[in-house]
């Protein structure tokens, strides 16, 4: 019988997404309406895999009731948070601040619901009140309240002063009472109770509960006024954080990763993590996640687990378009039908794959022939092994098998005037590129 999520405590420990949370903040949430938010610095033009977790947090507070805000970080921006990081960020001109904000602004709706009739989220941008802060006001008023003694025990602080050569600048070793004054301003001026992020958030958010403390004091039953909830931090089985093996987490904006490969890089999830991944990342419930873990135990060759993964969470980031965009990619890809795709497609899909560049007129003048290219690109070792797999029937040329493979490649062969594409059996592909 599967388990039954009654609350939105016991929904987020299920799915692994509560590491820990101030007393009092459980009962809360499972028997108060409570506003929380979570910032998202504009530091890069695009969200990313990383900010799943958070985004989808706020969301499921929302389901069950509660009031997510979003804060966008045109004032932190400008600094950028230390926690996580082993150098110094480079700052941004505020220009390009706001035009980040801008586009995460577009993402951040994809995940909440700001027309809700009872509980519409909210986004606010934290410039409204950090651009404007007087220096010396700031220091009498919000500085006096931290000890250096303390701020300097905070792990992305000292990392980073235990670092030979490197330590940190008193720019970023600012960001905690930004990030504080806040907590204290949405407190003030918006009711917010709540503030969540992730576990290298968490000296952070105490430190804003503790300066809600100094101002206010506590509640009249003597408990705090304002409290904070933190997620994992999420890794993969072998201990990298998400997206590492790619060379950073791929962005949630379309237009730099878009919906086809957002859904083969979580189609391509270890089975080690993809149950983990599914809880996490998407709205299955435990009726719906306990067939798909009992498919990874039985057949894990079919990926059951890892296909709804990718859809679910293809749809959740880029809707049912972005979602029918991918399976239709996907679905091309694997029947070979390149020429289906778009110039920019194809160029999505072999991102990364072993590619050469040849000269228009040899098309053009015939001069280059089928068995060559697979040679050239090493698809095949030699000339007797292209004809043997032509023979029996392994050999394609961009959709269509090969039939021999001396014929030449001819003009009307390119694909969008400028590509060819060649494959062996059903996985082996290479990308030439004519100029």
């Amino acid at each position: 019988m599967p388990q039954q999520l009654t609350n939105i405590v016991e929904d987020l420990r299920w799915r692994g997404a509560l590491s820990d949370a101030t007393p009092g903040a459980e009962d809360l949430l499972i028997n108060d309406k409570i506003t929380c938010y979570n910032g998202f610095d504009p530091t890069s033009d695009s969200l990313h895999i990383g900010n799943l977790l958070p985004l989808m947090c706020l969301a499921r507070l929302q389901r069950y009731g509660h009031t997510p805000i979003a804060i966008l970080g045109g004032g932190t921006g400008m600094i950028g948070d230390p926690s996580g990081r082993n150098d110094e960020r480079s700052l941004l001109s505020i220009e390009d601040i706001d035009a980040n904000g801008e586009k995460i602004r577009v993402q951040l709706e994809q995940f909440l619901d700001f027309d809700a009739k009872s509980n519409p989220a909210q986004l606010i941008n934290n410039a409204d009140w950090l651009r404007n802060i007087n220096y010396l006001d700031f220091l009498r008023d919000i500085g006096k309240n931290f000890t250096v003694n303390t701020m300097i025990r905070r792990d992305s602080v000292r990392s980073r002063m235990d670092r030979e050569g490197e330590g940190i600048s008193y720019t970023e070793f600012s960001y905690a009472l930004l990030q504080a004054y806040d907590y204290l301003v949405l407190y003030e001026q918006e009711n917010c109770n709540f503030q969540s992020g992730g576990t290298d958030q968490w000296g952070n958010i105490l430190d804003g509960i503790d300066l809600i403390r100094r101002k206010h004091g506590n509640a009249t039953n003597g408990n705090s006024l304002a409290h904070g909830i933190v997620f994992p931090l999420i890794t993969d089985s072998k201990g990298d954080k998400l997206g590492k093996s790619i060379g950073g987490a791929p962005a949630l904006d379309p237009n730099k990763f878009s919906p086809y490969r957002l859904y083969q890089f979580f189609f391509n999830t270890d089975d080690a993590d993809v149950i983990r991944y599914i809880k996490l990342f998407t709205w299955l419930g435990p009726e719906e996640v306990e067939p798909l873990e009992e498919a990874v135990r039985e057949n894990p060759g079919r990926r059951e687990a890892q296909q709804t993964l990718a859809e679910q969470i293809t749809e959740i980031v880029h809707g049912q378009s972005g979602l029918d965009q991918a399976r239709r990619v996907t679905r091309a890809f694997f029947r070979g039908e390149f020429d289906t795709l778009s110039a920019s497609e194809l160029d999505d899909v072999f991102a990364g794959a072993s590619s050469i560049e040849i000269e228009k007129c040899d098309i053009d003048n015939r001069a280059i022939s089928y068995e060559e290219l697979a040679v050239a690109t090493n698809l095949a070792q030699s000339f007797s092994d292209a004809r043997r797999t032509v023979q029996q029937g392994g050999m394609y040329l961009n959709s269509e098998r090969v039939e021999d493979a001396a014929r030449p490649i001819a003009p009307e062969d390119l694909l969008h005037g400028n590509l060819i594409i060649l494959r062996r059996g059903r996985r082996e592909h290479r990308l030439i590129r004519v100029a």
